[in-house]
């Protein structure tokens, strides 16, 4: 069973710019998206994911990830998603820790959101200058509620 232990920040400041290591365009819709579970299809950039995960509230989540054909993944968004979104993710470490920043287009512009994976939920990290206020309980900042209720629109 695959068990994503993720905490999630807003971004207070832009010192995490000249950090990053790499920069990726995603693509990605929902498929399925209820009070139980998200089903997903993702491009990020010549790759492809069909993702599976757990609708649980908090930093704890089921979740379950599969390689899929390009093709197949750009016919599913065009053809069958209809909650999609976009955005930029950026890969950088912070003592021990790979971050990843996702800085969002589209109707959802102006949102830029840390997140830090970890092995346990109790494992200790040290929170970055630029991390600001937790939002991992906080379920409007789930990718699959952004796609189907934007940021622009609160």
């Amino acid at each position: 069973m695959a068990t994503e232990i993720e905490r999630k920040f807003l971004i207070a400041s832009d010192h995490w710019r000249p950090r990053v290591e790499r920069s990726t365009f995603l693509q990605q819709g929902y498929l399925l998206s209820d009070a139980h579970s998200s089903v997903r299809v993702r491009i990020s950039g010549e790759e492809a994911f069909l993702n599976i995960k757990s609708a649980t509230v908090g930093v704890s989540r089921l979740e379950f990830e599969y390689p899929i054909p390009l093709a197949d993944a750009q016919e599913m968004l065009d053809k069958l998603c209809h909650h999609r979104l976009e955005k930029t993710r950026h890969l950088l470490r912070h003592e021990g820790h790979l971050w990843e920043i996702d800085e969002f287009h589209g109707a959802n512009e102006g949102l830029i959101v840390a997140e830090v994976e970890l092995t346990a939920v109790d494992e200790a990290y040290s929170l970055p200058d630029w991390a600001g206020e937790e939002v991992s309980g906080d379920i409007r900042y789930y990718n699959s509620r952004l796609a189907e209720q934007p940021y622009n629109s609160w």
